[in-house]
């Protein structure tokens, strides 16, 4: 019998477990549960007799893969992977897959139910501004772009995209305005929203250069990953720019230095939460169980992320 282990600092809600339990059982295999732990040896200790993961946040590094013996596929419950060790997995022939758009509506709200907070000046009882017709360009017009368009649209923005992987015709049809550059992009919007990987290419990649060209009364949304921050860049130039404000569900590392000289204009959620909705939760779970089982019985890699 395959045995399936759910590791998850964070664990599932109990309607995402039932589902979860449900489909691994229907399909003849064994349901571990490894919750809350608290040391790595105990993820170490779980995996050991695992035929297949499913973890969240959940580190899945090249010691864990190691001690995974009978480990064939590892799934991440998101679309964000960069807590797997793809390398390690390929190298053990472990298949790594995530499950892209199932929190993607999440992520985009939460993006806008920050904004919305901050050109309302936090609820404090001043004037603020609003976002209709004001323009929006989505950096990476991936699952959480389209949503993040489609909400934009909604609120009566002027949205705009840039992603050398996705269409012209696509986005025309989503009814978003492309454009050629990632500068041009940062110099049309007031409002830019991350949604890249965090990559080689990628991290600090969001720089001085690329902000200083956003119009005056400026926001950065990242629901994305802290790393493609150059987060000197960003102080510097917030520094510079009084109308610069910016919002994320990531903590920057200097997050003591925005407290100190830029009050009232950032946000940053406690820990990255833009999956943490009770849909979003049981979506990426359900898919992930499903993955597994397509993966053992069909052969079916579809969202493999590694090679």
């Amino acid at each position: 019998m395959k045995k399936v282990l759910v590791a998850t600092d964070k664990p599932f809600a109990k309607i995402a477990l039932d589902q979860i339990r449900g489909i691994v059982e229907g399909a003849g295999y064994q349901l571990a549960l490894l919750e809350k732990y608290t040391t790595p040896q105990q993820l170490l200790d779980a995996v050991v007799d695992a035929n297949a993961m499913i973890v969240r946040s959940d580190l899945i590094t090249q010691e864990v893969v190691a001690a995974a013996k009978e480990l064939k596929i590892v799934v991440r419950a998101g679309a964000g992977y960069d807590n797997l060790d793809l390398a390690a997995c390929s190298a053990a022939n472990v298949v790594a897959m995530n499950t892209p758009g199932q929190n993607a509506n999440a992520v985009a709200e939460l993006a806008f139910g920050m904004m919305v907070m901050l050109v309302r000046n936090n609820y404090n009882g001043t004037s603020g501004t609003e976002l209709r017709g004001k323009k929006i360009g989505i950096h990476a017009y991936g699952n959480v772009g389209y949503y993040v368009a489609k909400i934009a649209k909604g609120f009566g923005m002027e949205v705009f995209a840039f992603d050398p992987f996705v269409s012209k015709e696509k986005m025309m049809a989503d009814g978003v305005t492309p454009v050629a550059t990632v500068e041009e992009l940062y110099k049309t919007c007031q409002f830019v929203s991350l949604h890249i990987p965090a990559t080689e290419t990628t991290k600090k990649s969001i720089n001085h250069g690329l902000l200083s060209l956003m119009p005056k009364g400026a926001m950065l949304i990242n629901t994305a990953r802290k790393e493609v921050i150059h987060e000197e860049d960003l102080v510097k130039l917030m520094s510079e720019r009084a109308d610069f404000r910016y919002v994320s569900d990531i903590e920057p590392g200097n997050k003591q230095e925005f407290a100190d000289k830029f009050a009232g204009r950032y946000f940053f959620t406690p820990k990255k939460m833009g999956a943490q909705t009770e849909e979003a939760n049981i979506n990426a779970g359900v898919a992930a169980a499903r993955q597994i089982v397509a993966f053992f019985e069909k052969g079916d890699e579809t969202f493999r992320v590694n090679k």
